[in-house]
């Protein structure tokens, strides 16, 4: 029996990429109505993310008056990251490691989460989803369980009626459990766009590009994006 979609409008944080990308999906699958965020922080891949938010809301039907484009370029004027700061190379994928990449973007889901609950509360959403994923955790403090937890303790303290919660329901997934679910939900891989370095074709060298090719390889799956080169990662 197909459980009825829940009717209240929800916001969902789709970057462009496969796991926002299945985000999306689990979050049509469970509400009747969305709302897509997507945030331009002067990232080197930062046209063809949009381009790939597009193609994603267009897949879900998502009204143009509730698809919002925010700028948030001082993340690139704050530097720290290879994804922002054009004197950080990105890096090649070395191997699973407990270090934190360069890649991390200082404090970003933070901003990101902080104007989606100002939309959620404007527009009347009370669920915010977000495609933040646990295999990534041990490189970015801000996709840990504990810090999604902290944050919603302070969403609930910091806003007019306390009632919007950010829900991240692939942060427990590996990449390939990912690819799996998406093909489940008929989610359109080919529109989704995870590498750092490129927006024409993908490096297939990147950490990202690294983990999602490991996750098709491990779904037994081809992934239907270009890449440049398409090294073996198990």
């Amino acid at each position: 029996m197909t459980t009825p979609k829940i009717k209240e409008l929800a916001v969902v944080l789709v970057s462009g990429g496969m796991d926002s990308l299945v985000t999306a999906a689990i979050a049509n699958d469970a509400h009747e109505e969305l709302a897509f965020l997507h945030l331009n922080y002067g990232q080197k891949t930062e046209e063809k993310e949009l381009e790939c938010f597009h193609k994603i809301a267009d897949f879900y039907n998502v009204p143009t008056h509730r698809r919002k484009i925010i700028d948030v370029s001082f993340l690139k004027q704050i530097g720290g990251s290879s994804l922002t700061d054009d004197k950080i190379t990105v890096k090649k994928y070395q191997g699973d490691s407990d270090d934190i990449p360069d890649s991390y973007v200082p404090f970003r889901n933070t901003h990101i989460v902080a104007m989606a609950v100002s939309w959620a509360e404007v527009i009347g959403a009370t669920k915010i989803f977000i495609g933040a994923v646990e295999e990534d955790s041990s490189g970015y403090p801000d996709c840990r369980p504990s810090y999604y937890k902290a944050l919603n303790n302070l969403i609930k303290e910091g806003t007019k009626d306390g009632i919007i919660e950010v829900i991240t329901p692939v942060i427990a997934m590996k990449k390939s459990e990912i690819v799996q679910k998406a093909v489940e939900l008929k989610a359109p891989i080919e529109s989704s766009w995870s590498c750092y370095e490129r927006g024409d074709v993908a490096c297939g060298v990147c950490d990202s590009c690294a983990l999602r090719l490991r996750g098709f390889t491990r779904a037994g799956l081809e992934d239907p994006i270009p890449y440049k080169e398409r090294p073996s990662y198990d």
